[in-house]
């Protein structure tokens, strides 16, 4: 018997997202009888332990006893349990450094972690995470942002809706200006972005129509990694090779800077890629662009005046286009900008839901036999070491 433990979120803010519904516990007890799932008791889940215990989940405050255990967010050091397997975001990936002393904790207690955000298809394609639903909810804020600036407008807050459906029928009758979007990225996140933009019936145009005109409607445009980077000698760009070599490529994002009113950023963003463009080009008169949602959301990455996160309940704020300070927001000499690392939580039960599936189609079948190829490529840490790709992180760890 596997036990498996649906661990208590603890990182501060709280999220009330979870691994695994009521429904999909009660279909793997049902499908998969040697596997038993516990849930810690939590008071802030989206769902409660009552619907948990409804669905035939044991509630218990003690997981010490399960094999295997599922959390969203990073987990606090002093919640680490020795000798356990996890599986989180644990965002150590990329050497963030407010995370270091969790992957300390992790090699000191002889975990093994699994990271979600490894897990990937051979072709590098990520199999499971809550990108469509930040994208979902930074598109909608980004726009809501553009019409609390403007007053042209008005939307709703994401959270105070119920479902993503009920968040749709919000947009009957929403009449938007003339307004020109630019969306990066291509991944889960951009289609989010795409999804509420579809619903709010803005025109897609092609990226060379929308910098040669206005237009008498909102429309955006897409922009993937061809469209954004290229080869400073060859002038072309190769996905591969960009992601080996983004030293050697430069952005070629700065002409949408004069022709866009709200940026849409989905891109993936590594230390070494080019940003969009530079913190300076906001001083700019051509610099047109008031309403930044930047939902990947990398503090001086790929938008490099992204000063830092806010909070769901409060998510905008401006930079001072002459001295890049932070200030309130929607103020006329400030750009404003959307900064929030945990945007599904505004929809958690439909972005629980979809998450939860994907593991289920995807992951826990090979869980539960102890491994393949998909696992092992995201286990960055087995029985408290750093697995082979991910030896580079060992000075990460070691910093004073």
């Amino acid at each position: 018997m596997t036990k498996i433990g649906l661990i208590r979120e603890r990182k501060i803010p709280a999220d009330n997202r979870v691994a695994l519904t009521p429904a999909q516990c009660k279909w793997i007890h049902k499908n998969a009888p040697q596997v038993q799932i516990l849930v810690e008791s939590s008071p802030g889940r989206c769902y409660t332990d009552r619907e948990y215990a409804a669905a035939g989940i044991k509630v218990v405050d003690d997981i010490s006893d399960c094999d295997i255990l599922m959390g969203i967010k990073e987990v606090p050091p002093e919640w680490l349990l020795a000798g356990k397997t996890y599986l989180f975001f644990s965002h150590t990936k990329k050497k963030q450094a407010g995370n270091r002393d969790l992957l300390r904790a992790i090699l000191d207690k002889q975990i093994t972690l699994i990271d979600y955000e490894c897990l990937e298809h051979e072709d590098g394609q990520r199999i499971i995470g809550f990108g469509f639903f930040a994208g979902v909810v930074g598109a909608h804020n980004g726009m809501m942002a553009y019409g609390n600036r403007t007053g042209l407008y008005q939307l709703e807050r994401v959270y105070r809706q119920r479902s993503f459906r009920e968040l749709i029928h919000t947009y009957f009758g929403l009449r938007l200006p003339n307004l020109k979007i630019a969306i990066t990225g291509s991944g889960r996140v951009a289609h989010g972005i795409l999804e509420i933009m579809n619903l709010m019936g803005i025109h897609e145009v092609e990226p060379d129509e929308y910098l040669q005109r206005r237009f008498a409607y909102p429309v955006y445009t897409q922009l993937k990694g061809s469209d954004l980077y290229a080869h400073q000698q060859t002038a072309r760009y190769n996905r591969e090779d960009f992601h080996e070599h983004p030293e050697n490529y430069s952005c070629r994002f700065h002409p949408y800077c004069e022709q866009t009113d709200i940026l849409m950023n989905g891109v993936y963003w590594e230390k070494n890629h080019p940003s969009l463009f530079e913190t300076k080009d906001i001083s700019s008169e051509r610099f047109i662009i008031q309403t930044i949602s930047d939902i990947t959301d990398d503090k001086n990455g790929s938008v490099p005046i992204n000063l830092g996160d806010q909070t769901i309940e409060d998510p905008v704020y401006g930079v001072d286009r002459i001295h890049y300070r932070k200030t309130a927001p929607y103020l006329p000499g400030s750009v404003d900008v959307l900064a929030v690392s945990n945007l599904p939580n505004e929809l958690p039960k439909d972005a629980s839901r979809y998450f939860g599936e994907q593991l289920i189609k995807f992951v826990l079948e090979d869980l539960l036999k102890g491994g393949a190829p998909i696992l092992s490529r995201a286990t960055m840490v087995k029985d408290g070491k750093l697995t082979e790709p991910y030896t580079y992180l060992k000075d990460y760890v070691e910093e004073p």
